[in-house]
């Protein structure tokens, strides 16, 4: 996530924050020091107030870190890749492969929730005990709250809408119940834009009436349609490329240029007569050795393009997205989604390139099937424009 930084580990998983985390804390500290604890148990100092306040809205943010790292958790122990767990200020997101079956994205989608419900009825259950142990007091309080909110955290994830974790799980549910992935998530994606559309409307009621928290919650309800749309969009793209092998979307010949060449040379007589803006890399054998962008070479300041090979300013072999002619194009899609090795896909044959799949011949597959045209056209005719990016 765009502006985001890595602040650890988590349990073998890259860590995030984003900066919004620090200014959800310090709102979260104000309005239980301002409000809560006062109304709860009146009479404290201010420092009382703002101490307790300030462990409760920690204890509230390891809370959310501790649901997201089982989702994390349930993801690796059932074969599904991590990449990153961050944590924003509308709560916290795990970004991680396709389960592969409905089975998988269940359980990964309900042990948030689950977690969620277990920290609450544990806080909610350790704030009675403090109570009847030492009296009603600021401690008790802050777990109480802190129970709460947990509790709160779990039902609402629970709701049947994506992205939330209840989305997920209707959408494993009716993955397993008709065989159809993509008819599942196209169904769940459906869902959230349509709460989310109810959270805005109702959130900005709220607002208008009063109420600051509305705003909040039409926040919320944006980010769920966003979301939502984004994976009906991608959905759809998964039915299109249903079947549909690598060599079908391939560009084929692709331009090539040595890896020892300067940065300027290789621009005049590769870059500049290409029609890619991703262009691969061919060492002293013949061999591809990485891929080069278009983007990347305009970043060598002109007076250096002399003094720097092609291949130290390219994105080298082994950070490549490769494949081979036969394989799914949605699998390998897959590994090149945003997070992964990325786009473009180098089509490989023993060693040797046979071509290359960008976004552009991509999206020309997805417009070909809302044509109806379900077949590609053979690899030997390239379009004019196939395999620009």
């Amino acid at each position: 996530m765009n502006g985001s930084v890595r602040v650890g580990q988590l349990l073998g998983v890259p860590l995030r924050m984003h900066w919004s985390v620090p200014v959800l804390v310090v709102l979260l500290a104000y309005g239980l020091g301002r409000q809560t604890l006062p109304a709860w148990t009146p009479g404290r100092t201010a420092a009382v107030y703002a101490v307790a306040s300030a462990v409760g809205a920690v204890l509230l943010m390891a809370s959310l870190l501790l649901h997201e790292a089982a989702h994390a958790v349930t993801a690796r122990r059932k074969g599904v890749s991590v990449e990153d767990v961050t944590l924003w200020a509308l709560g916290g997101m795990t970004r991680m492969g396709r389960p592969r079956t409905a089975g998988v994205a269940f359980w990964v989608a309900i042990s948030g929730p689950l977690t969620s419900l277990v920290i609450g009825g544990a806080a909610v259950g350790a704030g009675i005990g403090v109570n009847a142990l030492a009296g009603w007091g600021v401690p008790a309080a802050v777990l109480v709250w802190l129970g709460w909110a947990n509790l709160l955290l779990g039902v609402f994830n629970l709701l049947p809408a994506a992205p939330l974790d209840g989305g997920r799980v209707v959408q494993a549910l009716l993955w397993w119940r008709t065989g159809d992935r993509e008819r599942a998530e196209r169904a769940a994606g459906r869902s959230g834009q349509i709460f989310g559309i109810a959270m805005i409307a109702f959130g900005w009621i709220s607002f208008l009436r009063g109420n600051g928290g509305g705003l909040w919650l039409s926040l919320i309800g944006l980010f769920m349609v966003i979301v939502a749309n984004a994976e009906r969009q991608r959905a759809g793209i998964n039915t299109a490329l249903r079947g549909v092998r690598v060599g079908d979307a391939m560009s084929a010949p692709v331009a090539t240029g040595a890896d020892w060449l300067t940065v300027g040379r290789f621009i005049d007589e590769v870059a500049a007569h290409s029609r890619h803006s991703a262009m691969p890399l061919l060492d002293f054998e013949g061999r591809p050795s990485g891929v080069v962008q278009l983007r990347t070479l305009a970043a060598v300041p002109a007076q250096e393009r002399e003094a720097h090979r092609v291949r130290d300013v390219a994105t080298p072999l082994s950070r490549c997205t490769i494949a081979e002619a036969d394989d799914l194009l949605s699998e390998v899609l897959e590994q090149a989604r945003p997070g992964g090795r990325g786009m473009p896909v180098l089509v490989m044959d023993h060693g040797h390139l046979d071509g290359i799949v960008t976004m552009h011949d991509v999206t020309r597959l997805f417009q070909l099937h809302s044509l109806g045209v379900t077949t590609a056209p053979p690899e030997s005719t390239p379009t004019p424009e196939g395999g620009s990016t």
